[in-house]
């Protein structure tokens, strides 16, 4: 493997290791959180707030292997010299990478509630300029074709978007209970998707060739899933 197919499989090993395990976590302390509420058992005091502390946790961790994933694909499809483009248009992405950092970290500190709605809405909006970029594959962007219901990119904005949401109107569900509902109904939509994503991503890590072999598979035909035989290996005297 060379240097670029270490920076492909980031994305992949970054939700493996780190936001698997933590969604785990999560999930467990915001079950014990309900039961704590409705008065079943004896829960410690403080797992609603290390419910929401991992839980802020995830969700950055989740727009970070997001942004990681799209910078990576966007930047390493082909030599930097031959971006389309050019230098105007990778600056561009990069300002467009940084302010989505920015309203990110803005959307951790802001305390009212237009400015954490403002931000959240900047942050999926940066994700999703970086993710519109021809670069970026998508098995689909028809809602009413079979391939976009299957598509790793559209289920991941979705949990991004869930994520910003939660992040965003967290002072709303620790205070209200018709926001506490609306909390539990997007925490399983998005652990469906989860659960979504990581078949989806197993998926196309095998679609995923090493970098030295994809100029001999774009002469495959895979309509037909067949290649050109190899050349035969010339005989040693």
């Amino acid at each position: 493997m060379e240097a670029i197919d270490w920076l492909w499989i980031l994305h992949p090993a970054l939700a493996v290791v780190v936001l698997y395990p933590l969604i785990g976590m999560v999930a467990r302390l915001g079950l014990q959180t309900r039961q704590r509420r409705g008065g079943v058992g004896e829960l410690p005091t403080g797992t609603g707030r290390d419910h929401t502390a991992l839980g802020r946790w995830l969700a950055a961790g989740v727009v970070a292997a997001s942004l990681l994933a799209l910078v990576v694909v966007i930047f390493s499809h082909q030599p930097l010299a031959e971006l389309a483009g050019g230098g105007p248009r990778a600056g561009l992405l990069l300002l467009v990478l940084l302010g989505t950092l920015a309203a990110l970290l803005a959307l951790w500190r802001v305390q009212t509630p237009a400015l954490r709605l403002g931000f959240s809405l900047l942050t999926w909006l940066g994700i999703l300029s970086l993710g519109s970029q021809p670069e970026v594959f998508r098995l689909s962007d028809n809602p009413l074709s079979a391939e976009f219901w299957q598509s790793h990119y559209w289920a991941g904005m979705a949990v991004v978007g869930l994520m910003l949401f939660s992040l965003g109107a967290q002072r709303e569900i620790l205070s209200q209970r018709r926001w506490r509902r609306l909390h539990v109904s997007a925490s399983v939509l998005a652990a469906v998707l989860f659960v979504g994503l990581g078949i989806s991503g197993s998926r196309d890590l095998l679609q995923l060739p090493l970098h030295w072999q994809r100029q001999a598979l774009q002469a495959c035909d895979w309509a037909r899933h067949s290649c050109a035989p190899a050349p035969a290996a010339s005989a040693r005297p």
